[in-house]
């Protein structure tokens, strides 16, 4: 899609519009440019759409937060690779020159990396099931990004930041360590423990390592809430009520933290997602569509309501 007809796209938007709603719109919109690509049957087409896709969606997500913040839009870099053009993309302005750390291309590169697929979840079947009707990728993909906006999914590091916020200083962390313990508090602190890994995500391991580098080259001294973030961490790896009960940081409070270090905004967090997401989601799509015994979903459903009622007619109501 050349670059005047994703300006009139996102010309279609209000500029206080979440991005995730600018991105469903301009994903979705993309069939209408790309009628060759939207043939599911064509194997080389199949390959065509998933490389257009996976090649957009970092221009497409660093243009709707340009577009959110009134800032005029940066075009990709050929000599740049994916995560450093994507941050170039972000981040830099036409007046002046922006080079790209190349500590934060990597954490950015591992985020991408590890977002890029994760078992059958909500947003991978989502894509699945549109992809079952035989409706074009692009339909499919922009599904699959509506289901990630929601908060129970592409939003778990969002909320984790919103945690740390609402902690706000570290001498406020045993009150929130105390509340967390206590089976009758409803509070529960964000971003430790998956309901898949027993033990420590092995996804966690390697964004550890990236946000500590994020963190000495940037410094926590200025922002409270990676003080906070840094303290909880500690306390997670060490206290035994949160070994015991297999609490540790997770993907998602690790992603968190490099993203408040980076400087970006809570409400680019589930568009970053998408963008490592689109990868895995392409496979699932490729895999549905080129499976020649593959049938339309159906889920069937248990009834549980009422049995048989007498029907009282409108007009004696």
């Amino acid at each position: 899609m050349i670059h005047e007809q994703m300006h009139m796209f996102f010309r279609g938007f209000r500029r206080d519009s979440h991005p995730m709603a600018t991105m469903v719109g301009v994903v979705g919109a993309m069939s209408a440019f790309y009628h060759d690509s939207t043939d599911v049957n064509d194997e080389r087409q199949r390959e065509i759409a998933s490389h257009r896709l996976i090649a957009k969606m970092p221009t497409i997500a660093a243009m709707a937060y340009k577009y959110s913040i009134g800032q005029p839009f940066v075009y990709p870099r050929n000599d740049l690779d994916y995560a450093a053009n994507f941050i170039h993309m972000c981040f830099s302005v036409p007046a002046e020159e922006y080079k790209v750390d190349p500590i934060l291309a990597r954490a950015m590169d591992r985020i991408f990396t590890l977002h890029a697929d994760h078992e059958q979840n909500a947003s991978t079947s989502t894509v699945r099931l549109a992809s079952s009707s035989g409706a074009n990728p692009f339909a499919c993909i922009a599904a699959g990004i509506a289901c990630l906006w929601g908060p129970a999914h592409g939003g778990a590091n969002q909320a984790c930041l919103e945690m740390l916020k609402e902690i706000g200083t570290v001498d406020r962390i045993p009150e929130f360590i105390a509340r967390a313990k206590d089976k009758n508090d409803p509070f529960r602190l964000m971003g430790f423990g998956h309901r898949v890994y027993k033990n420590m995500d092995p996804r966690a391991t390697v964004m550890k390592q990236s946000a500590d580098e994020v963190l000495e080259l940037l410094g926590v001294e200025n922002n409270p809430l990676l003080q906070v973030a840094k303290e909880l961490e500690h306390i997670a790896l060490n206290d035994p009520y949160f070994i015991e009960k297999k609490l540790f940081p997770n993907v998602d409070f690790y992603s968190g933290i490099i993203y408040e270090a980076l400087g970006i905004p809570v409400n680019m967090f589930t568009p970053m997602f998408a963008v490592g997401r689109t990868v895995g989601w392409c496979a699932h799509w490729n895999e549905m569509t080129a499976d020649t015994t593959t049938r339309i979903a159906r889920p069937r459903q248990v009834y549980t309501g009422a049995a048989v009622r007498d029907y009282v007619g409108v007009d004696k109501r």
